[in-house]
This record gives C-alpha cells, structure tokens and sequence, in this order.
C-alpha cells in the first residue's frame, strides 16, 4: 500500500509544500520505474531468446523468453513496490 501524502492545508508554510513535492517526485518515479521494468523484461529476455532461436535453429524460444521476461517483470515489481 502507498504511503499516503501530507497534504498541506491552505497557507501551508514552504517547508510543508516541498514536502508534498518531493512525495510527488517520489511516487512519480516509482511509477516510471515500473514501466521501464514492463518495458526491458520482455525485450531483453525475447532478444535472447532470439539469440537462441538464430543458433539453435528453432522458433519458439523467443516467445518463451517475451512470456518469461514480462512474468519476471511483474514479479519484481510486485516485489519492489506491493510488498510494503
């Protein structure tokens, strides 16, 4: 579960602002992390098994390798970030 945001009330003082921005930043960059997990799993677990399907001669490792890379890739975030 997320933390949940200090939230300022009206005429809050500066310091209690930055601390909502960083939260901010914070959250916001876990969440591009996720994607970039989502995005790199598949393709680079898929571009080896590509490799594997170019020297062994077959067809369906690169499959294999995108079905895994995206399992690995939820799994890790589920790790990283739905632990907590």
């Amino acid at each position: 579960m997320a933390p949940t945001p200090p939230s300022p009330p009206s005429g809050s003082s500066p310091e209690e602002r930055e601390a909502l921005r960083e939260f901010n930043m914070r959250e916001a960059d876990s969440a591009w992390k996720a994607v970039a997990y989502l995005l790199t799993g598949p393709a680079i677990y898929g571009g080896l098994g590509w490799l594997l399907d170019r020297w062994w001669g077959t067809a369906f490792m690169a499959p294999v390798g995108i079905v895994g890379g995206m399992a690995l890739s939820i799994y890790l975030i589920w790790f990283r970030y739905g632990s907590h």
